[in-house]
């Protein structure tokens, strides 16, 4: 079973994208900041994390630094409210970068696409 990490600061948002991943069939942790995050990633194994930008303690694009320069190929996917962060070169580093919708169609489908890429 392939292992998700959710970080995202909305309990509530980080709860449904868990929810909704869980019922794909991936065993999903979740962490509340990226500080919570870069720990667990140093502590745990991945397949993929999904990652927010805008969160207290450390943002999502700091997080993306430490986390890559631990385990540089782990996928990485930005899910963020904001597409402006979309030109911070530091984003780039990412396998995608998604922005927020209610719809989740679109993120359960990278998941995928990015999991089974990374299992040939």
């Amino acid at each position: 079973m392939n292992r998700i990490l959710i970080v995202e600061d909305e309990q509530n948002q980080r709860e449904l994208y868990a929810t909704e991943l869980e019922e794909e069939g991936y065993e999903v942790h979740q962490a509340h900041n990226g500080e919570v995050a870069v720990k667990m990633v140093t502590s745990n194994k991945y397949d993929l994390v999904i990652l927010d930008i805008r969160m207290p303690e450390m943002d999502g694009i700091e997080a993306l630094g430490k986390i890559l320069s631990r385990e540089k190929k782990l996928p990485i996917i930005i899910y963020t409210a904001y597409s402006n962060y979309k030109s911070n070169f530091m984003t780039w580093t990412a396998n995608a970068y998604l922005t927020k919708s209610s719809d989740l169609t679109e993120l359960k489908e990278t998941v995928k696409k990015i999991i089974s890429s990374k299992s040939r």
